[in-house]
């Protein structure tokens, strides 16, 4: 039986002020990937980026 992807990976936003957000924790890698990807295509202008999170 394949083992199930770890799920701790977030989702960060960086916004125009310099803030840092998690939008969404407990997903997998590919998920996370997923998730940002749709949040870059809407065009504004925040940086998001996937980021492993500490155990």
């Amino acid at each position: 039986m394949p083992e199930s992807p770890e799920r701790n990976w977030c989702v960060k936003r960086l916004d125009d002020n310099g803030n840092v957000f998690v939008l969404r924790a407990g997903l997998s890698r590919g998920d996370a990937e997923e998730l940002m990807a749709e949040y870059q295509a809407r065009g504004h202008k925040q940086s998001y980026w996937v980021e492993r999170m500490e155990l």
